[in-house]
């Protein structure tokens, strides 16, 4: 008998497998790190024929350590990092070339090239995204005008796009090539009100229809696996942050959750009725659960989060490794006025500034390393705010509390200061790899593994409640440098 949902969850610096039984606990995980390419200033690639290597490895990793045979898993779901966008044959299955990463920013000249043209709002309008580096539309642009062949293969349907879910999909069940609406929502050529590829969006941006995957609800059969899974349905995708958000049982409108990982990134349902945003968050979908009603989203996307402490380890080396962070952040009370504005690719929500670029401000002689680790860290909480702020005026709600997760999440240093910036509570879950926790509820929904989301939200259990504690002339100081270091950072590429 089926005992377990899987779970694989590809992210920007990992891939992970996790084992997770009825009662919504992780009993096994295995991960594997995979190389991050940087061939130019602002370019971002990853191989992906390594990502599926190290997907397969991992896969056999957690199901020995939780000590089952895949005849134990009633189904798997897949979890990804999402604009991440690759092109690959559909006869040998190589990719074409490395996958061109979400926070890859190659591509500006073409977003420039578009905006020129005066399309901006009516992208916007479609799919709830303002033209930026950041989404998949111009990534492909790019692919099919530089990658030699491409074009024509794409036209043909020998050259198929996808993002990482689909990329796995195709692999892992012998090629289905096929997306999740969640996924699909991250492109910029799904229309949100259709969940389907828009065709004035594909003229916009010449791409062709033949290279695509199809659309499908997030909680669904895509097919059955091949290989070391042989027989196991494949029957969940999410997006990494609407995987977060279902596994944090944000289910109502109002519930928000921000998840700390390589970016930070705040998503607040709003019930199944798209709401625009004016204050520079992106309309998204939340979630679409089998034949149920799409469920909307407001998010504010933060670029660089997690990984300006990986900077620190592997660019810097002032730590070893990631999580002796928070110990060297320690050495010093505070952040002896440095301010570290973390724009390696420019400001996402709510700025969307592409001309911003990384600077550290305030260093005199007295600065060290330990104002250096404690302001990397409080960067993720103030960019945190600024997209809080931005939430509560698009909404009109303000959000009693911060529903947090993600490899960084487990920093109690950060979360402190977190809420003591946001005069908020911070609320910590029993799990923090709540994105595998998304999957395999879609998964095991679509199997009936799961009876209902009620079961998703009996799951839920917070581990820690993070008070604020900080005076307000104290934090309408910090804020005031901030925004000071922030207008420093701006302006400085094309210079």
């Amino acid at each position: 008998m089926s005992q377990f949902v899987g779970a694989i969850d590809q992210g920007t610096t990992s891939t992970r497998f996790t084992v997770i039984d009825q009662a919504g606990e992780i009993r096994a995980f295995d991960q594997r790190e995979h190389a991050q390419i940087y061939p130019r200033p602002g370019w971002v690639e990853h191989d992906a024929a390594e990502i599926l290597t190290n997907t397969r490895a991992v896969v056999d990793g957690a199901l020995q350590k939780a000590g089952i045979s895949k005849e134990r898993l009633a189904a798997i779901g897949v979890t990804n990092q999402r604009e991440t966008s690759l092109l690959w044959d559909r006869a040998t299955g190589a990719p074409l070339q490395n996958a061109l990463v979400w926070m890859d920013a190659r591509t500006q000249p073409l977003v420039d090239r578009f905006s020129a043209q005066g399309v901006g709002d009516l992208v916007q309008r479609k799919t709830g995204l303002p033209l930026a580096t950041y989404f998949s539309a111009a990534k492909l642009v790019w692919l099919l005008e530089n990658v030699p062949g491409a074009r024509a293969k794409a036209e043909r349907g020998e050259a198929l796009f996808g993002t990482m879910d689909s990329w796995l999909i195709w692999s892992l069940t012998g090629g289905r090539h096929v997306t999740d609406a969640t996924n699909a929502a991250r492109t910029q050529l799904m229309n949100l009100a259709t969940l389907q590829w828009d065709e004035e969006l594909l003229a916009i941006f010449d791409i062709p229809r033949a290279c695509l995957p199809d659309v499908h609800s997030s909680s669904e059969v895509y097919g059955q696996c091949i290989g070391a899974l042989a027989g196991v349905p494949l029957a969940g995708a999410l997006g990494d942050q609407h995987a977060a958000l279902l596994g944090q049982a944000c289910l109502k409108p109002g519930d928000a959750k921000n998840t700390y990982g390589t970016g930070c990134f705040l998503l607040m349902n709003t019930g199944e009725t798209p709401h625009v945003s004016t204050a520079g968050l992106l309309t998204t979908l939340a979630y679409k659960l089998g034949d149920a009603k799409p469920v909307y989203a407001l998010e504010g996307s933060v670029a660089i989060a997690g990984a300006l402490v990986q900077w620190l380890r592997d660019n810097l080396g002032i730590i070893e490794r990631s999580r002796d962070v928070e110990t060297l952040a320690r050495t010093v009370p505070d952040n002896g006025d440095v301010y570290f504005v973390p724009a390696f690719s420019g400001l996402y929500a709510p700025r969307w500034r592409g001309d911003a670029r990384g600077i550290i401000a305030g260093l005199t002689r007295f600065s060290n390393k330990g104002h250096i680790a404690r302001a990397a860290l409080e960067a993720a909480a103030y960019q945190t705010r600024e997209v809080l702020a931005a939430m509560v005026a698009d909404s009109g709600a303000a959000i009693g509390e911060l529903k947090v997760d993600g490899g960084m999440a487990a920093n109690d240093l950060l979360m402190q200061f977190q809420a003591d910036i946001l005069d908020a509570p911070v609320v910590r879950p029993r799990h923090l790899e709540t994105t595998s926790l998304g999957a395999a509820y879609a998964a095991g929904l679509a199997v009936g593994f799961f009876a209902s989301v009620e079961d998703i939200a009996a799951h839920w259990r917070a581990a820690r409640r993070f008070e604020p504690a900080m005076t307000a002339h104290e934090r309408a100081r910090l804020v005031a440098s901030w925004e000071k270091a922030v207008e420093r950072s701006l302006g400085w590429a094309g210079q």
